[in-house]
């Protein structure tokens, strides 16, 4: 699943699309990996004395070009590179491109069929444009960090998928692919005004429109959803490990009340609010009795949504998972997940290699895009380009 041919490589749905990702943190690199992974040739360009020990670990398929941005001559060389470019991808605060003589008024003008995306935590416009800020911060100003949490306790903030990553990198790699969709119609480029504040508020879209519907009448950590209720949960096993538990449905709630070995005539309705925290210690004592394994015993191949959850180290190896292919294994053993969703016609086909050293695709890429030697020479003993190579092992 991992072996891409060139035969492979021309048929996916995104081949032949030039993409130009400026290097930056988590969220940029995703939405890069993201073309990558369904067939644009994504060149990273990476300033040249970016530090080994900071690796882009979202380089999957991309190629490297080392370049000094901040020095004229680096500027001038990446508007030729978007002469001939399909995206941009930046990811820096608001007006650092058009410091350097590159924002997209400068761009478009010399490629109007460019696709100019900015990713950002605030956006480009508004009291928090110019400040700084990370995931917990986007999520805060979205107003979802204020939905998760448990009862009594201050909000959590998840590891940074939600803003970084689903609200970012994700929803600025749709914002793309719909603009280049466009474009095929208009043959015009445009710019992608990509918030991570905005992104995860519009992620959490159910949430606004479910509010006048009862699921979220009760405070943080009390709801259906939330960990209020004790059949969406999750419980501790005599070993150690836990199961997930989601059996929200009626039908699917009886079933979840059979495997624990429960009667359900006797315990309150489902949908008692004032006993889900005597539930929720009924169910976590009788959950503790048994081993995951034994639990997903009983519960494997039934409607109860009782699930195990999986660390990074067994979820590979999850017969499920396992069947379906859905983790691949790189040339240096690494596992990672396979490329989302699975295209039955076009598929995904993820590069084996391993990530990209900074400015080791330097040369072929300056010369594939009208580039002289000459000229390459003379960007190299002037510090404005870097090659990368790698290393030899002594």
């Amino acid at each position: 699943m991992c072996r891409r041919s060139q035969a492979a490589a021309a048929a996916m749905a995104l081949s032949g699309v030039r993409v130009l990702e400026l290097a930056g943190l988590a969220p940029a690199p995703l939405c890069g990996m993201i073309l990558a992974d369904f067939g644009a040739r994504v060149v990273r360009v990476d300033r040249p004395s970016r530090s080994p020990a900071a690796p882009d670990v979202q380089g999957r398929g991309k190629l490297s070009l080392a370049l000094d941005l901040k020095r004229p001559q680096g500027a001038a060389a990446l508007r030729r590179l978007c002469r001939g470019a399909d995206v941009l991808i930046e990811p820096f605060r608001h007006g650092v491109m058009e410091k350097l003589g590159l924002g997209p008024e400068v761009l478009l003008q010399e490629n109007p069929s460019l696709i100019y995306a900015r990713l950002t935590g605030f956006g480009q416009t508004g009291k928090y444009a110019k400040s700084a800020g990370h995931d917990i911060n986007y999520l805060a100003l979205s107003g979802v960090l204020s939905k998760l949490g448990r009862k009594d306790e201050n909000p959590y903030a998840p590891v940074n998928l939600l803003a970084d990553f689903a609200g970012g990198g994700v929803m600025c790699a749709l914002g793309i692919v719909i603009a280049l969709y466009e474009r095929a119609t208009s043959g015009k480029g445009q710019i992608i005004d990509a918030s991570m504040v905005e992104g995860v508020a519009y992620l959490s879209s159910f949430l606004w429109k479910s509010q006048n519907i009862g699921i979220w009448s009760r405070p943080r950590g009390e709801n259906l959803l939330d960990g209020g209720a004790p059949f969406y949960e999750i419980y501790r096993t005599s070993d150690g490990k836990f199961m997930a538990v989601g059996a929200i449905e009626p039908q699917f709630y009886e079933q979840l009340i059979k495997g624990l070995g429960l009667d359900s005539n006797e315990l309150p309705i489902q949908a008692s609010f004032s006993d889900w925290p005597e539930m929720k210690k009924k169910f976590a004592s009788i959950f503790a009795q048994k081993t995951q394994a034994e639990w997903c015993s009983i519960f494997d191949g039934t409607d109860a949504c009782v699930t195990p959850v999986l660390s990074f180290d067994d979820v590979a190896s999850h017969q499920h998972n396992k069947q379906r292919s859905s983790f691949i294994k790189n040339d240096q053993g690494e596992i990672s997940p396979r490329p989302a969703p699975l295209l039955s016609r076009t598929p995904a086909v993820p590069s084996c290699k391993r990530d990209p050293f900074v400015g080791e695709h330097t040369e072929e890429i300056l010369l594939e895009n009208g580039f002289t030697k000459q000229e390459i020479a003379k960007l190299h003993s002037d510090k404005i380009i870097g090659f990368g190579k790698p290393k030899a092992n002594l």
